[in-house]
C-alpha cells in the first residue's frame, strides 16, 4: 500500500444496492499518534511494528501494533516513501529534500547507510526487486526512474532508466518477489493515467506493456502472486484489477465513493477506504471477492476536508491497520478480525419510566450478511442496585434483525440496558446500550436555625432531619461562610439516628449557609436543603480623655472638661475594607435624639480611633456607640451588630 493525496473533489456516493453500510466501528485498538501528515507507511512483521513517514516534521514515527509509539527516526529532510527489505531487517527511506535514500536498521532504528541520488533529484517512491532498490524521483515532467544496486560491492546509483516513457511526476513503483524481474510504474498524476510494466531482470528496465487507462490513481497494490495489479480507479467508485502481462482488465470491486487507498492481504483479500462523506462506512473488506458483499466498518466517523486514510495488512494477513488523519490529528486503528462482517446494533429504551412499572426496549441488529431469526442476544441491566450489571437472560433476534423485550426496573435513577451479540464464524461481536431515567420519590430533608443570628464565635449546633428512604441513611452537612476567602467545607458526614437526625457544630464567626446533602438511593432521589444563620461581629469601645467617671441615671458616665476632646477607640472584628459607624445621641425633651453619625475605616488590626472635636455644650447628657451595619459598613459577611453605648457629660 502507498498513501496518496485525497482527490480534490470526491463525488458523493450513490448507494450500491447489495452493500450494507455499517455505522459503529469494530476496532481492537484506536489510538492517536503524533504524526502531522503520513506520507507513507509500512508494517514490519519481524518486530511487529509500523513505520510512518512524516515529511512535514522530517521524521519517521515507529509504533507497535496497538499504535503506541516505540521510537522515532529524526533529522530526515522531507522524508517520503518507505520500503522494507525482504528479510525485514532494513527500512529504506527516500529523503527527497536531501537527495538521498537512507537505510535504517529496523531493530535498533539506527541509520546504517545512505545512498546519494544526486543534486535536486528528490527521490520520492521506492520498490525492492531482485536485490535492487528502484526509486521514482524528480519534479513534474523532469521526473524519472532510478536504481540503487545493492548487490554490488559498493552500491551504485543509476538515473534516467525510464526508457521510452516520459513521466509527468515521480512514478509510484511496485514489485513482488513472486514475479521476479518485473517492476510496475504508475504515472498517476496525469489524466491519461499510464501504467508501465518493466522487465528489470537484466538490470536495465525494458518496457513490456503499457496502457493509458484514464483518470487518476489514488493507490495501487500488486496481487500476492505478483501477476496482477489492483488500482484505486481509474473510474469513480471502483477498484480495478489489471493483468500485468498485457494490462487487460480482470475484474472490478464496486465502492459507494471514490477510493482513497487499498491493501491486499497475502491470501488475496482486498481492502479499501473511501472518504465516507455520509458517515456510513469508510473501510471495505472484500472477504467474498469482488462479487461478494464487502464487510464495512466506520472507523474514523465523518470525513473532513484535508483528511484521508491509509491502510496496511500485517504480513501474516491477520490484522488490518488503518490510519486516518486530517490537518490536525492522526489516529491508528487496528482491526483484528477484518474478514468478518461487523454487525451494527441499535438499542432504544424510553427516555423516562416509572419505577417497578413495565417498559419495552427495542432494537435492531444488521450486518452485510444478515443474521438469522433466533440468533441469541444477552441482555444486562445496570442500575444503582446492580452497578456491575444484572443479567436479564437471553433474548432472540426476530425477523428483519429486530428484537424487543420488557422489564420492570426495580431501581430508579439512570438504568442502562445493554444488549450483546457474541459473534460467530463470519460475524464480529456487537453490543449497544441505551439509558432510561427511572423515577424516584422525593425524600423529606431539612436543617434548622434558618434566619437566626448568633454572637461572634458561638458554637452552634445545626441538626439535619432526613425522612423515609430505601437503603441510604447517610447525609453530609456543609458550612459555607460568607466571603470569597472562606471555602465551603464538609463539617460532618454520617448516618442519621433512629429519629432521622444528624447534628454538626459550626463556629459562627461569619454569616454561614449550612447545607445538608442526601445523595439518594435506588428508590429516593438526591436532595439538599439549606439554612442561613447570621453571626455578629465582635465589637468594643473604650473612652479616654475624661477626668472622672460616675454612676448616674442608671449608667456609668464619663466626665470631660469642655476644653477636652473625648477619644473613642473601637476594636472590631477585621475584614478587608470594613468600616465602623460611630453614632452620637443627646438627651433632650425626655428622649435620646440623634446628634450625628459617621463611618470610620478600621486599621488592619481592627482598631478605629476617633476624637470628638469642636465646641462642647456643658450640662447635657450624651452617648456614643460603634456599630457594624451589613453592607453599608463595606461588606456583607456578618450580621448587623451594635456595640454598647458609652455615656458622657461636658462640664465647665
Amino acid at each position: 500500500m502507498r498513501i496518496r493525496t485525497l482527490p480534490a473533489a470526491a463525488a458523493l456516493a450513490a448507494m450500491i444496492g447489495s452493500m450494507a453500510l455499517a455505522a459503529p466501528s469494530y476496532a481492537d485498538t484506536d489510538r492517536s499518534i503524533p504524526v502531522w501528515n503520513v506520507d507513507d507507511t509500512v508494517v514490519d512483521g519481524l518486530h511487529q511494528q509500523i513505520f510512518l513517514s512524516d515529511g512535514y516534521k522530517n521524521q519517521i514515527v515507529v509504533t507497535d501494533y496497538s499504535g503506541r509509539v516505540v521510537g522515532t527516526v529524526t533529522g530526515l529532510g522531507r522524508v517520503a516513501g518507505l520500503q522494507l527489505s525482504p528479510d525485514g531487517g532494513t527500512l529504506y527511506a527516500a529523503v527527497y529534500e536531501a537527495g538521498k535514500i537512507v537505510a535504517i536498521d529496523t531493530g535498533t532504528l539506527q541509520q546504517t547507510a545512505e545512498y546519494p541520488t544526486g543534486d535536486r533529484t528528490a527521490p520520492v517512491t521506492l520498490a525492492y526487486a531482485d536485490g535492487k532498490l528502484w526509486f521514482g524521483y524528480g519534479d513534474q515532467w523532469e521526473s524519472g526512474l532510478g536504481v540503487v544496486d545493492l548487490t554490488a560491492g559498493t552500491p551504485t546509483v543509476t538515473l534516467d532508466l525510464a526508457g521510452a516513457h516520459d513521466f509527468s511526476s515521480p512514478p509510484a513503483l511496485y514489485a513482488d518477489p513472486h514475479n521476479p524481474g518485473t517492476l510496475l510504474a504508475l504515472d498517476g498524476n496525469i489524466s491519461s493515467a499510464p501504467i508501465v510494466v518493466y522487465d528489470v531482470s537484466s538490470g536495465t528496465p525494458r518496457i513490456t506493456a503499457s496502457a493509458e487507462k484514464g483518470g487518476s490513481y489514488a493507490d495501487a497494490e500488486l496481487t500476492p502472486d505478483g501477476q496482477d495489479v489492483v488500482v484505486a480507479g481509474p473510474g469513480p467508485r471502483v477498484l480495478t484489477e489489471y493483468r500485468l502481462s498485457d494490462l487487460s482488465q480482470v475484474r472490478t470491486y464496486p465502492l459507494p465513493e471514490n477510493p482513497e487507498t487499498l491493501s491486499i492481504a497475502p491470501d488475496g483479500t482486498v481492502a479499501a477506504t473511501i472518504p465516507d462523506t455520509e458517515d456510513k462506512g469508510d473501510t471495505y473488506v472484500f472477504t467474498g471477492g469482488a462479487d461478494g458483499t464487502p464487510s464495512v466498518r466506520n472507523l474514523s466517523h465523518a470525513w473532513m476536508p484535508g483528511g484521508g486514510h491509509s491502510m496496511s495488512w500485517s504480513p501474516d494477513g491477520g490484522k488490518l491497520f488503518v490510519q486516518t488523519g486530517s490537518d490536525t490529528s492522526t489516529r491508528l486503528y487496528r482491526v483484528d478480525e477484518p474478514r468478518k462482517y461487523a454487525p451494527v446494533m441499535t438499542v432504544n429504551a424510553p427516555s423516562t419510566a416509572t419505577r417497578t412499572k413495565p417498559l419495552t426496549v427495542t432494537g435492531k441488529l444488521t450486518a452485510g450478511v444478515a443474521l438469522p431469526a433466533g440468533t441469541p442476544l444477552k441482555v444486562t441491566r445496570t442500575d444503582l442496585d446492580s452497578p456491575d450489571g444484572k443479567s436479564l437472560g437471553t433474548k432472540t433476534l426476530g425477523t428483519g434483525g429486530t428484537f424487543s423485550f420488557t422489564d420492570a426496573p426495580p431501581a430508579g435513577s439512570k438504568v442502562t440496558y445493554t444488549v450483546t451479540y457474541a459473534g460467530d464464524a463470519t460475524h464480529t461481536s456487537a453490543a449497544a446500550s441505551d439509558t432510561v431515567e427511572v423515577s424516584r420519590a422525593k425524600p423529606g430533608l431539612s436543617i434548622d436555625n434558618d434566619g437566626k443570628v448568633y454572637a461572634y464565635g458561638k458554637d452552634v449546633r445545626f441538626t439535619a432531619h432526613l425522612g423515609s428512604t430505601y437503603k441510604n441513611r447517610t447525609v453530609e452537612i456543609w458550612a459555607d461562610p460568607y466571603g470569597p476567602d472562606k471555602p465551603n467545607k464538609l463539617v460532618r458526614s454520617g448516618t442519621v439516628d433512629s429519629h432521622g437526625n444528624l447534628s454538626a457544630v459550626v463556629d459562627m464567626k461569619r454569616d454561614t449557609k449550612v447545607t445538608v446533602k442526601f445523595a439518594g438511593d435506588s428508590h429516593y432521589q438526591p436532595r439538599s436543603a439549606s439554612s442561613t444563620a447570621g453571626a455578629e461581629v465582635k465589637v468594643s469601645t473604650s473612652v479616654s480623655g475624661h477626668y472622672k467617671t460616675e454612676y448616674t441615671y442608671g449608667h456609668t458616665y464619663y466626665y470631660f472638661h469642655k476644653s477636652e476632646d473625648p477619644r473613642f477607640t473601637t476594636d472590631m472584628t477585621y475584614y478587608r475594607g470594613r468600616r465602623q459607624r460611630l453614632e452620637l445621641e443627646v438627651y433632650a425633651n425626655g428622649k435620646w435624639q440623634s446628634a450625628g453619625a459617621q463611618y470610620f475605616a478600621l486599621g488592619s488590626d481592627g482598631v478605629s480611633r476617633v476624637q470628638l472635636t469642636g465646641t462642647h455644650d456643658t450640662g447635657r447628657r450624651m452617648r456614643a456607640r460603634s456599630s457594624y451595619y451589613n453592607f453599608s459598613s463595606g461588606d456583607n459577611v456578618n450580621s448587623t451588630t451594635h456595640g454598647a453605648w458609652k455615656y458622657f457629660f461636658f462640664t465647665s
